[in-house]
């Protein structure tokens, strides 16, 4: 099992994420910069590994300020950076997630803690169902 550890800068909004016209999808001007940093960082410390392992993800979010967050809105654009930049090979690798809120801090940020797990990991519906 191999440990990761990630640093990022807080990703733009789910909502401000992807823009739509005539029919096609594509990545705004906040998330294009954001992705670019992302790739930034993963170059930088050497993490563009393309891990073809499972993977367990643990997340925590620092937001930039008080206003009301939906955490699940930091998943979908932080995944998508971190896969364009190579660190693994898709998010559908993640067998387990967790995401806390964390204090704020000024300009916000993500501390991410990736393990990669064994083939056989997986707990069965018996493991959890069988009290």
């Amino acid at each position: 099992m191999n440990e990761y550890r990630i640093t990022l800068p807080w990703p733009p909004s789910n909502n401000t994420y992807y823009r739509h016209a005539r029919g096609r999808n594509y990545l705004s001007e906040k998330a294009e910069k954001f992705a670019e940093e992302v790739n930034s960082i993963i170059q930088q410390q050497y993490l563009a590994l393309k891990i073809p392992q499972k993977l367990s993800v643990t997340i925590y979010a620092s937001p930039p300020d008080n206003r009301k967050r939906d955490l699940d809105n930091v998943l979908k654009g932080l995944f998508d950076a971190i896969t364009k930049a190579g660190f693994w090979l898709d998010d559908s690798q993640i067998d387990h997630l967790s995401i806390s809120r964390i204090a704020k801090r000024k300009g916000g940020g993500i501390h991410m803690q990736v393990r990669t797990l064994d083939d056989d990991s997986l707990l069965t519906w018996e493991d959890i169902c069988s009290g």
